[in-house]
């Protein structure tokens, strides 16, 4: 059994990692951590968790480096906002142990474009080279041998997953890709805020993070790889009435030549064998994917406006973030991919 320690477990996307791993049947979680809660049993905190014997009687801990070190775990995972993260990858990074960063903190490769939509400097960017962009579907083979993985974004994942492959293939019009998603509230995290009260978050659609969205960073950096050009898209997210959940249209055009019947197929081909990517002539529904680690593709093509319709849905707290970090953490620890996923 691996040990492993989640930093951030109270959290929504923490407490989904527990979720995850508390069931992994190649881990042991040695440590979960939180300010809020430290000296409290994860089983008082959070109910689901309070018949799960070994895993209900942990306690909470404040966290720190030189605690988390003394647990004995091999792997951290790091559930906590931008910022805090680098804070703690940093010195696990440098003791030798393995980290999956489910914040921003390392996504990005260019520290001035982190300050340009963070808004403030980063504290470890001599680290940027070595992390590695957490989409498994994209980056396999060097998240297996990394020891930094950043786990890719809810958003991101939802856009890059129907995108990259067309753009690898120059399938469609880099100059002309507009994105519209919405989320479920939980994708603002666990805060008491008035905007994201029931009262104000119900019965009501809105958007935000207008016109930069920081997300926007890393789907740019990913789709230019890509597409071996500079890409810049629109992008219009959305906060929708429902807890969990991730659905994203994306409007482009096909390239010069390129006919509307060979998208799907090529989608197919690209994900023909991937675990958690289904490609299908239904189009994706949340209600499909939440609670699980599946992100459902489609694709339309509207003749009278010549425009490609790209649509996916994903779960924005698994495959868009606790489920993506053990898909992750399932590579760099050499076990099956889908180990505590299905």
């Amino acid at each position: 059994m691996i040990p492993v320690a989640i930093v951030g477990a109270n959290g929504y996307s923490g407490e989904e990692l527990c979720a995850i791993l508390a069931r992994h049947p190649s881990v042991r979680v040695v440590a979960v951590t939180s300010r809020q809660h430290a000296g409290k049993k994860i089983g008082e905190v959070l109910p689901r968790f309070a018949s799960r014997g070994e895993f209900s009687e942990l306690v909470f801990s404040n966290p720190d480096v030189p605690g988390l070190m003394a647990t004995g775990a091999e792997y951290f995972f790091l559930a906590l906002p931008h910022g805090l993260a680098a804070e703690f990858a940093a010195p696990l990074f440098e003791a030798g142990k393995r980290v999956v960063d489910l914040s921003a903190d390392f996504r990005l490769r260019d520290a001035k474009v982190y300050r340009e939509f963070y808004g403030e400097p980063h504290g470890a960017e001599h680290l940027f080279p070595q992390a590695v962009y957490g989409l498994p579907e994209l980056h396999r083979e060097e998240i297996r041998k990394a020891a930094l993985v950043a786990s890719a974004g809810c958003y991101p994942t939802s856009i890059l997953l129907p995108l990259v492959p067309l753009l690898r293939q120059g399938l469609i019009c880099v100059g002309d890709i507009s994105v519209s998603s919405a989320s479920g509230v939980s994708g603002a995290g666990r805060k008491a805020e008035t905007p994201l009260l029931y009262g104000e978050c119900n019965e009501s659609l809105r958007t935000y993070g207008l016109p930069k969205h920081r997300h926007l960073s890393e789907i740019e950096q990913e789709l230019t790889l890509a597409a071996k050009s500079s890409v810049v898209i629109t992008f219009v997210p959305h906060l929708a009435p429902m807890t969990r959940g991730i659905h994203t249209t994306i409007f482009t055009r096909l390239a010069s030549g390129v006919a509307s019947e060979s998208i799907l197929p090529a989608l197919e081909s690209a994900y023909a064998g991937e675990p958690f990517v289904r490609v299908s002539r239904n189009l994706p529904d949340t209600k499909n994917v939440n609670g699980t680690n599946f992100c459902d593709l489609s694709v339309r093509y509207d003749e009278r406006a010549r425009r490609l319709i790209l649509l996916s849905a994903e779960d924005n707290l698994v495959k868009g973030a606790a489920g993506q970090a053990v898909q992750n953490f399932n590579l760099m620890a050499g076990l099956g991919e889908t180990e505590g996923l299905l």
